[in-house]
């Protein structure tokens, strides 16, 4: 054996095994960023109004794995759970002793879709995940000429 791969070998045994962004698997409770349907926050996660949000996405993506932040309340994570079995969608308790993140549930794949936008709006909390329409604006012609 090459002096190169004991050295390598011994340095994961001692330290563990290599990984991909660390600091991004540690924020997102062990997945990175490019795999991410929608994520949450720990306090959007104790608030009633993005459940319907958060249901809808579900519904489309029920291929994706879900992952909760196990050093939150269960009363809270508990309704996220029931969605997630209706729509067959597995799950996974992560508790990280080590770091604190202020993200409470993420809904990924175990492949990159490269979302631009994976936070769900805290001001269209309540509302079902729709585009919005623009009121259309009048020409300055139309305002002259009223």
């Amino acid at each position: 054996m090459e002096r190169s791969n004991v050295d390598e070998y011994l340095q994961q045994g001692m330290y563990g095994q290599k990984q991909t962004k660390p600091d991004e698997r540690r924020k997102f409770l062990g997945t990175i960023r490019e795999r991410i349907v929608f994520a949450l926050t720990q306090r959007q996660v104790r608030r009633k109004g993005t459940l319907p949000q958060a249901e809808s996405l579900m519904k489309k993506n029920a291929g994706a794995h879900m992952f909760l932040n196990g050093n939150m309340s269960y009363t809270y994570l508990s309704k996220y759970i029931k969605l997630a079995e209706k729509y067959g969608i597995h799950y996974t308790m992560v508790t990280n002793k080590e770091h604190n993140t202020d993200i409470g549930l993420v809904l990924a794949y175990p492949h990159a879709i490269d979302k631009e936008e994976i936070y769900i709006d805290e001001s269209q909390e309540g509302q079902q995940a729709e585009p919005k329409v623009k009121a259309k604006k009048k020409s300055f012609f139309a305002k002259l000429f009223r």
